[in-house]
């Protein structure tokens, strides 16, 4: 890990949200090496939803196919800013569906990374290591909440009509 001193998810909060209990078991076994503070555990999004109530994740790691409420169903759920849910926090989708039209879902419905299943330990350590050293900011305007996806910064000279846009988009960092 080249972030930081100690160990990179050291203050971190994270919900794994799998209906296999043994990818639940290895995905905590990765986390928690990584130093997360605490991890908790649910079965699907209706589960999540349930234990967001009470438990401020710094990061979600949801499956896609679950039931009743999958993880697409769960981002749109949490990026729709219910009282309970902090609406910017990060979501990480962990899936063995990786068809276009799945990772585009995941990405409308506002999920900040995705990662093929099977999981590595390297890759999950990278994918957080984004989600915690460099986060996007975040869009909320009318049909979307979630990470700005532009990955980078072009360094465009000329005019920010979208910015002059009355009432247009809303950026927003996580921190602030």
């Amino acid at each position: 890990m080249v972030e930081g001193d100690g160990p990179p998810l050291r203050k971190v909060g994270v919900l794994i949200v799998d209906g296999n209990r043994h990818m639940r078991n290895i995905l905590r076994g990765i986390v928690t090496a990584f130093g997360a503070k605490s991890v908790i555990e649910a079965a699907d999004g209706a589960d999540a939803l349930r234990e967001l109530k009470h438990f401020a994740a710094d990061i979600v790691i949801t499956d896609y196919a679950m039931s009743p409420i999958d993880g697409i169903e769960l981002a749109r759920f949490i990026r729709a800013g219910q009282d309970w849910a902090d609406r910017f926090v990060p979501i990480l989708m962990v899936s063995g569906c990786t068809d276009r039209r799945t990772v585009e879902a995941a990405r409308d419905a506002g999920v900040n990374d995705f990662l093929a299943k099977p999981v590595s330990a390297t890759s999950l350590q990278a994918r957080l290591c984004n989600l915690v050293f460099r986060p996007r900011s975040y869009v909320v305007t009318a049909g979307y909440c979630g990470p700005d996806r532009r990955r980078r910064t072009l360094g465009w000279k000329g005019v920010e009509r979208r910015k002059a846009a009355v009432g247009a988009v809303t950026m927003r960092s996580r921190a602030g």
